[in-house]
């Protein structure tokens, strides 16, 4: 009869107490289920053989601190069966200790009792896998309205213990509003159509998450009617709320990529606008020109770097080249705002000192934060002579015969910058300029490197220039004088660049 069990299956002989308790078992026999669950289990050869009645925590004294000893006790002294519950134990074997899981039935059965067991793994996993997966499943019995939960079914859609399994009509009304048209399509389709079909579920009692239900038709024969639904939950919130985050990061990325696009198209407009690009515009002044622009790379192609070169009415040449404060739309702004009220001032046909001052006050009244370093020129080409001021810019760089030499600062020294203090004066230098003679005028940042110190800056300014001098001299026109700004510029540029680099170089070539 023991054989008959489809479970693994112990008989035990109760041996009492003095006073009627269950002092112990005898283990008198055993199925061919625990013989194949013993061989599944442990190695060939690990575990003596039975050979007959024997004590059962004798046999297997890891037993003893388990819930076993109490479950034997209740059912001997209720003659009620007792579990199932999970067990876990250590079997010592020859080959070493060997983890037991199983889920375990302890029922009188005559004199005897009777220990039942059948692998909690297998369950104890299912639910552990539904937990970690936030997964479970039902079968809905259509004719009579019964309900096959998973083990996990309550706890992965937020039901409490006390709370029944809800029926198919049931689940529909604790679904939230919102899920009821989806929820109700997909019945429709599994049950009159037949198909397999899914929706997004949220329940009023948990409607922070969201579920995937994936259901079919459960069918006895093939071709007839539905009995049952059978369906699988999925916690897809976290899915839902990535793929939101995706969809808004993927949103806020167009968002700014057409910004950026805006930005970089009002950046060439303005570029193309305010810098000037140099032929032979100025051989009627005795003069080449060529300048080498390159924004800062992390502001849309356009900062606060300016430069300018143009006739005024008194026959001299105006050249100037400035550097806004800060970077991008708002420092080009500025930018232009000084670059035209300069052109502006200039024809007053002031010396460069008073258009210096005036262009101080003009930053002064634009705000705080219009703040900017420029180098403002004037030559006259009957004297070849450059007259410059420097307001908090570097001074510019005179390169004669292959050497280079940055030129002295005007009397009192170098200006503070555009916009700092109001009713500033400005005091300029005077450099005659020979044929051949190259002027180098340029932004702090073609130069810095930091945290080296400004000297060394201009130290390795300098050599660059004498350098590329010295490799290939500046051919004659103005292609020679581009090639070797851009072959100088290409010689101090590199990733340690944090701004805009600007350099303009202007070359006499004769007096008018």
């Amino acid at each position: 009869m023991l054989d008959a069990l489809p479970v693994a299956a112990l008989l035990l002989a109760p041996v009492p107490g003095e006073h009627g308790e269950l002092r112990d078992a005898l283990y008198v026999a055993h199925n061919a289920s625990a013989r194949t669950y013993a061989a599944s289990r442990f190695p060939p050869g690990s575990v003596p053989p039975w050979t007959g009645p024997v004590p059962l925590f004798e046999r297997f004294p890891s037993l003893v601190g388990t819930a076993v000893s109490r479950m034997l006790a209740d059912a001997f002294r209720l003659r009620a069966p007792q579990g199932p519950e999970r067990v876990e134990w250590v079997m010592n074997t020859r080959s070493g200790p060997v983890r037991i899981n199983d889920e375990v039935r302890v029922a009188p059965c005559g004199d005897h009792v009777l220990l039942t067991w059948e692998r909690g793994d297998r369950l104890h996993m299912a639910s552990a896998a539904q937990r970690l997966v936030r997964t479970c499943w039902a079968e809905w019995n259509l004719g009579d309205h019964g309900v096959e939960p998973s083990r996990g079914f309550r706890q992965v859609l937020g039901l409490a213990d006390d709370v029944a399994v809800p029926a198919l009509l049931d689940l529909a009304t604790a679904a939230t509003s919102d899920s009821l048209p989806a929820l109700y399509q997909t019945l429709y389709d599994v049950i009159l159509r037949k198909y397999t079909a899914e929706c997004e579920l949220r329940l009023d009692s948990n409607s922070e998450r969201t579920f995937r239900m994936v259901a079919e038709p459960v069918r006895i024969a093939p071709g007839g009617p539905v009995w049952a639904v059978r369906a699988v939950f999925i916690d897809v919130t976290s899915d839902r709320r990535r793929r939101e985050a995706a969809q808004h990061s993927a949103s806020e990325a167009r968002r700014e990529h057409e910004r950026v696009v805006a930005v970089a198209e009002i950046a060439d407009a303005l570029r193309e606008a305010v810098l000037p690009h140099f032929q032979d515009e100025l051989d009627a002044f005795g003069l080449e020109a060529a300048a080498v622009y390159r924004p800062d790379a992390r502001e849309a192609g356009v900062g606060g770097d300016w430069y300018k070169a143009r006739e005024l009415p008194d026959g001299r040449l105006l050249i100037a080249l400035g550097d806004a404060r800060g970077h991008g739309l708002e420092a080009a702004t500025l930018m232009a705002k000084l670059r035209y009220a300069l052109a502006g001032l200039a024809y007053t046909e002031d010396p460069v000192e008073r258009l210096t001052q005036w262009l101080n006050e003009v930053a002064c009244a634009d705000g705080d934060e219009s703040t900017a370093t420029a180098v403002i020129a004037r030559y006259h080409p009957e004297r070849s002579l450059l007259r410059w001021t420097c307001a908090g810019h570097p001074r510019p760089v005179l390169v004669r015969g292959g050497r280079a030499t940055q030129l002295p600062a005007p009397d009192g020294g170098p200006g503070i910058s555009l916009g700092v203090l109001p009713e500033v004066t400005y005091n300029a230098a005077e450099t005659p300029l020979e044929v051949d003679d190259i002027v180098l005028m340029y932004s702090d940042g073609l130069i810095e490197r930091r945290p080296t110190d400004p000297d060394q800056d201009m130290d390795r300014f300098l050599e660059a220039a004498e350098r590329c001098c010295a490799e290939v001299a500046p051919g004659a026109g103005h292609a020679g004088l581009q090639n070797y700004v851009e072959r100088l510029v290409a010689r101090l540029d590199g990733p340690h660049r944090t701004d805009d680099a600007t350099l303009l170089a202007l070359r006499r070539i004769g007096t008018r």
